[in-house]
Order: C-alpha cells, then sequence, then structure tokens
C-alpha cells in the first residue's frame, strides 16, 4: 500500500518545486523588466488617453465651426448680410480648415451680391494666392475671379488664372475651359472658341449640362459663320 503511494508523494513535490522555480524566474524576469513594463504600461495608457482626447476635442471643434457656418447662412439668408459677414469672420479667424477657408469664400459671395465687386474680387484673388487654402477652394475662387473678370480684364490675365484648372483630373477642368472659349470670343478669335467647345463637348467626363452648353455655343458659331 506504501509504495503505491509514492509516485502521488512524488509528483506532488516535484510540481511544488516547479512551481516555486515559476516563482523564482517570474520574480526574476519582474527584477529585470519590472521597472520597463511599468513605464511601457504608463505609456500605452497616456497615449490612448491622449488620442480619445484630441480626436474628441477635434470632432467637438468641428461640430462648433459648422454650428457657427450654418449660423452665418441663417444671418444672410434673413437678409442680414452684415452681421453673417461679423461671424464669417470671426469664423475665419477662430479656426484652421476647411470651414476657415469655406468662410472667407461666402464672404466674398456676399459682398459681390452687395455689388461690392471691387472688395470681392480682391478677397477672391487673395484666397486664390494663399497656398495654405484648401486646393478645392482655391480653384472655386479661381472660376469666380475669371467670370467676373471676363468682361474686362485682359486676356492673358485671364488664361492665367485659368491654366492650372485645366490639367487633367481638375474636376473644374471643362468650366475652365468654357470660360476661355468665351474669352476667345470676345477677343473674335472664333476657331480657338470652336475648339474648346469641341473638345468639351466630346469629353465623356464632362457633365451632360456643360456638354450641352458647349454643343449648343459649337450650332451659333456654325451658324454666325
Amino acid at each position: 500500500m506504501l509504495k503505491k503511494k509514492e509516485p502521488v508523494v512524488e509528483d506532488s513535490f516535484i510540481r511544488e518545486i516547479n512551481e516555486e522555480l515559476k516563482n523564482e524566474n517570474i520574480r526574476k524576469l519582474w527584477d529585470k523588466y519590472g521597472l520597463h513594463l511599468i513605464v511601457a504600461l504608463v505609456v500605452i495608457l497616456t497615449l490612448t488617453v491622449s488620442f480619445e482626447t484630441l480626436k474628441n476635442w477635434r470632432i467637438k471643434r468641428f461640430e462648433d465651426a459648422s454650428n457657427t457656418y450654418a449660423y452665418a447662412l441663417a444671418l444672410q439668408g434673413m437678409d442680414r448680410t452684415d452681421e453673417s459677414i461679423n461671424v464669417l469672420q470671426k469664423l475665419q479667424q477662430g479656426s484652421s480648415g476647411i470651414y476657415a477657408d469655406i468662410a472667407q469664400m461666402q464672404i466674398a459671395n456676399i459682398l459681390l451680391e452687395q455689388g461690392k465687386n471691387t472688395e470681392a474680387s480682391a478677397l477672391l484673388e487673395s484666397i486664390v494666392q494663399d497656398k495654405k487654402i484648401t486646393p478645392q477652394i482655391r480653384d472655386i475662387a479661381a472660376v469666380k475671379l475669371a467670370s467676373y473678370k471676363l468682361d474686362s480684364a485682359p486676356a492673358e490675365e485671364i488664361s492665367a488664372l485659368l491654366q492650372p484648372l485645366q490639367q487633367e483630373g481638375n474636376s473644374w477642368k471643362n468650366v475652365a475651359k468654357e470660360i476661355l472659349a468665351m474669352l476667345e470670343i470676345r477677343e473674335k478669335n472664333m476657331e480657338e472658341a470652336r475648339r474648346l467647345y469641341s473638345e468639351i463637348a466630346g469629353d465623356p467626363q464632362a457633365s451632360e449640362n456643360i456638354r450641352s452648353r458647349a454643343q449648343d455655343m459649337l450650332s451659333v458659331l456654325d451658324n454666325a459663320v
């Protein structure tokens, strides 16, 4: 009977030794790396909290800018344009990013509606030249400025303004070509105007409306010959 119990006693003894060895190894590892593990854990937790805090702050700031812009549009809709401009200016000065850029464009729109063309033109010019502003907003400003200058500005000035928009892949490419075609008509260069309208009409990536306008203008030019 005693002999049968011996293996059980031995197994228990071996397990205890193994546990002691494991505990000893853990203590050694902790003595060697414990501080590093604590520091790493603190860094991970700090980064996680900081990221969440920054993300929430950005979301809140974006929401505030969105609400401010909507309020400015509401004031404009009630013909309280001076108040609207004041809100938009504060939005531009107090924030950065897309809403600050859009605020400048909207101020230019209001100035045009008020007939303050010189002020609007100067603002649009500054938007086009400001490399810190979102490229898409600068493109819109260039189109507006070129349209405004179409009747009186030198042809070279308008062409230079629209040249960057004619690059392949630019969403304003055909609008720029359309304005340039009108400029060529102003300058009595009918063949160049016809070429530009033909390119627009044959561009499958152009919207249906702009292709239709180009086709109409081609018919007008053909009938004028």
